[in-house]
């Protein structure tokens, strides 16, 4: 099974997933992929990890995030990934989008029992991005999240820390 939960800035979403990941029977990870490049981000993935029971299993995967899922699979009945968007972020920066992205719609299309529960931001509500950059990343994100979405089981939207459901039915 694949969730796909979607929201914006300080929606709620990781906390909702991670609610979803902790209820699931049998071994969990969680796989992190934001890096902590300056220190707001130091701060937020620290205020994350405040959030998570100490006994939870996690995994930072930084552009290894297909070869990680290849590999956890198996071995765990849940796994959230938490989350594509910075995961997509720095697939960019490294000019490796287009490859990493094949690589993970590859393993995502392989059968397994694991639920897999995946976060990332809605940003095209936002406004139009000033950057080349900024522009690209929207565009590859929305494109991302689509192919996600039609991949899962499941698709939630969270706003104001609420769930709404968009497919599927826990």
């Amino acid at each position: 099974m694949i969730t796909l939960i979607l929201g914006g800035e300080k929606s709620g979403k990781s906390a909702w997933a991670l609610q979803r990941l902790l209820q699931a029977d049998g071994p969990r990870l969680f796989v992190g992929t934001a890096v902590a490049r300056d220190m707001e981000m130091r701060r937020r993935i620290r205020d994350h990890r405040r959030l998570r029971p100490p006994d939870l299993p996690v995994r930072e995967t930084g552009l290894e995030l297909p070869k990680v899922l290849h590999q956890e699979r198996t071995g765990h009945a849940a796994i959230l990934v938490d989350s594509l968007d910075f995961w997509l972020f720095a697939a960019i920066q490294a000019d490796q989008e287009v490859r990493l992205r094949a690589e993970l719609l590859e393993v995502l299309g392989q059968k397994s029992e694991t639920h897999l529960i995946f976060v990332s931001s809605e940003i095209g509500l936002g406004p139009i991005q000033v950057t080349p950059l900024g522009r690209q990343f929207v565009r590859a994100l929305g494109s991302m999240n689509q192919q996600m979405a039609s991949l899962a089981d499941e698709v939630v939207l969270i706003v104001a820390g609420l769930p709404l459901r968009l497919k599927g039915v826990s």
